[in-house]
């Protein structure tokens, strides 16, 4: 009796191990699962103005703007403010420049720009800033480089940079620096990554991390940081992981005409051409985390307002259609109906 009961033993343990280590592969498995369903789109206040693809868009404190872009017939110059805490728009003075799209915007200290972009026959490089507080407009130095359209913008706290984009004939790859104090521009040297337009930039504290967008037709692997107090450009590990380069799961970030924001110390990239599903960078491993995928029609050529604690993605076009809904990212929810 002793030798049989020893027997099943012998027999027994190694499957309950194995159902057990089954169980927590399995667990985890789920976890991973779950993990990629984290994040919720919540539906936002509809956009007041025209549907319209290639706008453009800053933040300044609570308040976000958004103007100019393109119709599917009629390139535009009107320009609306969101009220973060009422939730509501309101029309503004209108763009002064032509009308256009594709154009670059940023905002430093109490002040919005907009500049460059395409006015439907040729690329443009003159130069608007905007004060919110008398809602007027005036002329600014033209853009330091050549005319450009879909180029990539972003701020410090002091100066404003765009760089890369597409000149008419061309892809680029040169940067500029504006500095409000003397109305001039100023190229910057070091950027050592490929030519692009329809890229993308979010900001995590003092840098700025710039990636995806197409050059020659193809979508490209290449990211980068931009270290605002040194103004250093570095390469970062590719957007398009291959298990076999590292010891890491595959992914595969590579789009054009999307969107980038910033919250929590993380960065989050989605929508554009051709994949719809929100990823999310760690600039502390400089690794991606697949989230959930927008809840509404997939598009490109949306705009994003990153306001400190809260992101909005809205506007943009899926084939001919031109959207003008507006939906909120919780990147930390699990996913609700929206209705």
């Amino acid at each position: 009796m002793v030798k049989k009961e020893k027997w099943l033993e012998k027999k027994l343990i190694p499957i309950l191990l194995g159902i057990i280590v089954t169980s927590l592969v399995s667990c985890n498995k789920d976890d991973e699962d779950d993990e990629d369903d984290i994040g919720n789109w919540v539906t936002a206040a509809t956009f007041d103005g025209i549907a319209r693809s290639n706008a453009s868009s800053f933040v300044i404190g609570e308040k976000g703007y958004v103007g100019v872009g393109y119709d599917g017939d009629n390139y535009l110059n009107d320009f609306w403010e969101y009220n973060l805490e009422g939730g509501y728009w309101i029309q503004r003075a209108n763009f002064p420049g032509e009308k256009r799209s594709a154009a670059s915007s940023f905002s430093i200290g109490n002040y919005g720009y907009i500049g460059a972009g395409y006015n439907g026959s040729t690329e443009k490089k003159d130069f608007y800033k905007y004060d919110p507080t008398s809602n007027s407009w005036s002329q600014i130095a033209d853009f330091g480089g050549d005319v450009r359209r879909n180029a990539v913008s972003f701020n410090s706290d002091t100066n404003g940079y765009v760089g890369c984009g597409y000149d008419g004939v061309n892809d680029r790859k040169d940067f500029h620096k504006y500095d409000p104090n003397t109305d001039t521009w100023t190229e910057l040297f070091g950027f050592g990554g490929n030519k692009r337009r329809d890229g993308i930039t979010f900001r995590i504290q003092n840098k700025v991390y710039m990636g995806t967008g197409k050059s020659n037709g193809v979508n490209l692997r290449d990211f980068w940081s931009f270290d605002l107090d040194t103004e250093v450009w570095t390469k970062l590990r590719d957007i398009a992981v291959n298990s076999d380069d590292d010891d890491t799961s595959e992914y595969t970030i590579l789009r054009s005409n999307a969107v980038g924001f910033a919250l929590n110390n993380y960065g989050y990239v989605c929508l554009g051409t051709p994949n719809t599903t929100t990823w999310e960078y760690n600039p502390n491993t400089d690794y991606w985390n697949k989230k959930t995928t927008f809840e509404a029609v997939s598009r490109q050529d949306a705009v994003a307002l990153n306001f400190s604690n809260r992101a909005f993605v809205l506007l943009g076009r899926s084939s001919n259609l031109y959207l003008d809904d507006m939906y909120e990212f919780k990147p930390f929810n699990e996913q609700v109906d929206n209705d």
